[in-house]
């Protein structure tokens, strides 16, 4: 991977377009941005190679019956990059970042069984020597972050007009319990075609058939029936820092209870947010913010989040590092295809 990229504006609007339609065409984004189908098609193939961009598709636990947990991890003194790593590989791990000057890791879970929720917490990570404690928050709700709802940093990027004519794919972003009470019950069937979508959410029905062993009809109604039940998103992820976002922070929030839908809603309007949700414990409400560096978060914690009304405690917790997002692996500031992909 280079060492740096320079976006070029219409690069900017080819990912705020797939924001919108993560699997739409080259020729459909083409003729809604009113450029060349080869224009798009070479930029997507850039953007994905400089680890700019990855869209994937990631299973919502919370469909199969499952909470999602946000796991804060203090550790020894030079074991925290080990640590990181060996929970990064996890799959069901989704995201990794070090704090606290590099002693403490969060992370979030996205166990598809209690089983393996609770092997998880309640058996590997406290029997871990270098582990010295161990806090997990049930997500409660989540406000920003999903299909539908998308990062509001690119809001802007395309006209209205832009963006009518992409469409949509899927129902729109919409408040929701986090553990569905009708869970589904995935098949062997459903699992191949999601390890695919994990691997490349951009991959054509054939070749999403072939990775099923069954046919382009029967997966086309499938993904559709998994989209609906909000099974899986396909998400666009983004290399903050190749849009000029260097300063990264783990916000905990404590707000009044009556206060924090109407907070979490507001934080979910924010261009600096990139993922809010509820959360139990003694910090109410978790939030991710990204800003071009550390004066601006400043500005941002103090100014906008400090006013909110209801807010009681905020901790500000810098991000030393990034090791996983939304299910892909990161080096340095870049996404990591997954070797299959990449090779």
């Amino acid at each position: 991977m280079p060492e740096s990229v320079t976006l070029h504006p219409d690069d900017v609007r080819i990912i705020r377009a797939l924001q919108v339609v993560p699997r739409g065409s080259f020729a459909s984004i083409a003729a809604a941005l009113g450029l060349a189908e080869s224009t798009v098609n070479r930029r997507y193939r850039r953007l994905r190679a400089d680890g700019v961009i990855r869209v994937a598709g990631l299973v919502n636990p919370g469909a199969l019956g499952q909470s999602r947990w946000l796991v804060r991890i203090r550790c020894r003194p030079g074991s925290v990059a080990a640590i990181a790593d060996a929970l990064a590989r996890r799959d069901d791990v989704n995201w990794v970042t070090l704090t606290a000057a590099g002693s403490e890791v969060t992370c979030a879970t996205q166990s598809r069984t209690r089983e393996q929720r609770e092997n998880l917490l309640g058996r590997r990570l406290p029997r871990t020597a270098a582990v010295l404690d161990v806090n997990a928050y049930a997500m409660l709700r989540q406000f920003m972050g999903g299909r539908g709802h998308y990062w509001a940093a690119l809001r802007g990027a395309l006209t209205p007009e832009e963006e009518a004519a992409l469409g949509s794919e899927g129902p729109p972003f919409a408040e929701s319990p986090v553990v569905d009470r009708d869970p589904v019950r995935l098949t062997a069937e459903d699992e191949r075609i999601l390890d695919a979508l994990a691997e490349d959410g951009r991959a054509g029905l054939a070749a999403l058939a072939a990775a099923a062993d069954t046919t382009p009809g029967r997966v086309s109604r499938r993904l559709n029936a998994l989209l609906a039940r909000r099974v899986v998103h396909l998400d666009v992820e983004i290399a903050a820092a190749a849009l000029g976002y260097h300063a990264r922070a783990n916000l905990w929030l404590r707000v009044h209870p009556s206060a924090v839908k109407d907070v979490g809603r507001a934080l979910a309007l924010r261009p600096e947010i990139a993922f809010a949700a509820a959360v139990s414990g003694p910090s109410n409400i978790h939030a991710v913010a990204h800003c071009r560096d550390l004066d601006e978060l400043f500005e941002f914690t103090s100014d906008r989040i400090g006013s909110l009304p209801g807010l009681q405690t905020m901790e500000v917790s810098p991000v030393l590092q990034h090791v996983k997002q939304a299910g892909t692996l990161l080096s340095g500031d870049r996404l990591v295809e997954p070797p299959r992909v990449r090779a």
